[in-house]
C-alpha cells in the first residue's frame, strides 16, 4: 500500500476519533440542555401516532401537540397520585428497615469479625496505616434551594421541547429533505425518518403495554403474599422495567427491604424479590419476544454498553433513552451501510428489499429533480 494512502487513512481515522470525542464531551457537559430535549424527542416519537391520528381528522398540528402534552401530563399525574400516599408512608419506614436489616445480619457478626481480624493482621504485617475519612453533611434545605430552580428549568424545557417537536415534526422533516440535493440521498434520509418513527414508537408503545401488564402481575403477586401497598410496588416495577437490566435489579433490592419490614425472618424476606424476579423472567423470556418479535432482539452486549454509556452521560434519563437511541443508530446504519438489518417491532418482519417510497419524498422533491429523470417510453413492436 502506498505510504500516502496510509497517511490518508490515518488522518481520516484520527478525524473520526476526534469527532466522536468532541461529541461525547458535548453530550456530557451540555446535559442540562440536551437531556430534557432528548427525552422530549423520545416521548414525542412514542406519542406521535396520537398526533398523527388527530391530524388525519383535520386537527391542526398545534392542537394535536397540545393534546399529546395533555395526555402525557394525565399519565404522569395518575402515576404520581397512585404512588404518592403509600410512598410517603414507606419513606418513614426506612429507619425501621435499616434496623431490621442490622438485626437480621447480627447472626453474621462472628464471620465478619473474623474477616476484620484477618484484615488487621494483614495491615499490621504490611505496615499499612489507618485512613480516616470524614464526610460533612450538607444542609438539606440548601440542597433543595439549589436543585429546585434547576429542576424547574429542565421541566419547562422538556414540555416546551415536547410541544414544539410534535407540532413541527413535519416541517422539520421537510426542511431536512429539501437540503438533500441528490434524489438518492433524499430517498435514504426519508427512509431513515420512517424507520426511526416506526421502530421507536412501536418499541416504546409495546414495551409500555408489557410493563403495565408486569406491574399488574407484580401487584397481584405481592397482594397474595401479604405485602403492604402492592399497587405502589406494581407501579414502581412497571416504571423501572423501562430501564432493562438496571431497573429489575433496583426493584429486587427495594422489594428485599420491603420484605425485611414485612416478614420476621431473613429467609422469608427474600420471598417478595424472588416472586418479582420470577415474573420478570417470564416477561423477559416469553412475553416480550412474543409481542415484539425475536428480530427486535438486539445484541445483549451492545444493549448493556448503551445503557452504561447513557447512564454515565445523563443518569436516569439516559437509562430510559438508551434503547431508543440505539434503535435510531440501527435505523441510520440500516439505510447507509449495506447488509445491516433494521430490527422492527411487531413480529418477525423486517423492511422489504424494495420498500415503498414515502409520500413526503415527492413533496420534498423539487420540480427540477422531477424532470431530471425522463419517463420511460414503451418500445414499439417490430
Amino acid at each position: 500500500m502506498d505510504l500516502s494512502a496510509v497517511f490518508a487513512y490515518g488522518a481520516q481515522a484520527a478525524a473520526i476519533f476526534l469527532g466522536l470525542l468532541a461529541f461525547i464531551v458535548t453530550l456530557h457537559y451540555a446535559r442540562f440542555l440536551l437531556a430534557p430535549v432528548g427525552l422530549a424527542i423520545i416521548i414525542g416519537l412514542m406519542l406521535g401516532p396520537i398526533a398523527s391520528r388527530l391530524e388525519s381528522r383535520r386537527v391542526p398540528p398545534s392542537l394535536s401537540a397540545v393534546a399529546v402534552v395533555l395526555v402525557f401530563l394525565v399519565l404522569v399525574g395518575a402515576f404520581l397520585v397512585a404512588i404518592a400516599t403509600p410512598l410517603s408512608s414507606w419513606a418513614d419506614k426506612v429507619p425501621q428497615i435499616w434496623s431490621e436489616l442490622q438485626l437480621q445480619l447480627s447472626s453474621l457478626r462472628q464471620p465478619l469479625n473474623t474477616v476484620k481480624e484477618l484484615q488487621e493482621q494483614i495491615r499490621s504485617a504490611t505496615g499499612g496505616s489507618n485512613v480516616t475519612v470524614s464526610v460533612e453533611d450538607g444542609s438539606a434545605v440548601a440542597d433543595v434551594a439549589v436543585l429546585a430552580p434547576t429542576l424547574l428549568a429542565q421541566l419547562l424545557l422538556f414540555f416546551a421541547s415536547l410541544y414544539f417537536f410534535v407540532a413541527t415534526r413535519h416541517q422539520t422533516r421537510m426542511a431536512i429533505l429539501r437540503m438533500c440535493f441528490n434524489r438518492r440521498l433524499r430517498w435514504r434520509v426519508a427512509h431513515i425518518f420512517r424507520d426511526v418513527e416506526y421502530a421507536v414508537s412501536d418499541y416504546l408503545l409495546s414495551i409500555a403495554i408489557i410493563n403495565v401488564g408486569l406491574g399488574v402481575a407484580v401487584g397481584v403477586a405481592l397482594w397474595l403474599l401479604g405485602v403492604p401497598s402492592p399497587i405502589l410496588w406494581g407501579a414502581m416495577a412497571a416504571l423501572l422495567n423501562f430501564i432493562i437490566y438496571i431497573g429489575p435489579a433496583v426493584m429486587a433490592v427495594i422489594l428485599f427491604g420491603v420484605g425485611l419490614a414485612t416478614f420476621d425472618t431473613l429467609a422469608t424476606s427474600f420471598v417478595p424479590p424472588l416472586a418479582y424476579l420470577a415474573l420478570n423472567a417470564i416477561e423477559a423470556q416469553f412475553v416480550t419476544p412474543t409481542v415484539i418479535g425475536r428480530r427486535m432482539t438486539l445484541n445483549p452486549f451492545i444493549v448493556f454498553l448503551a445503557i452504561a454509556f447513557w447512564l454515565w452521560m445523563w443518569g436516569p434519563i439516559g437509562g430510559f433513552i438508551a434503547i431508543p437511541a440505539l434503535l435510531v443508530v440501527y435505523a441510520i446504519a440500516g439505510n447507509i451501510l449495506p447488509g445491516v438489518g433494521m430490527p422492527v417491532a411487531g413480529g418477525p418482519r423486517s423492511r422489504p428489499a424494495q420498500p415503498p417510497k414515502p409520500a413526503f419524498i415527492e413533496k420534498a422533491a423539487s420540480p427540477m429533480s422531477r424532470r431530471s429523470t425522463p419517463p420511460v417510453r414503451p418500445t414499439p413492436p417490430d
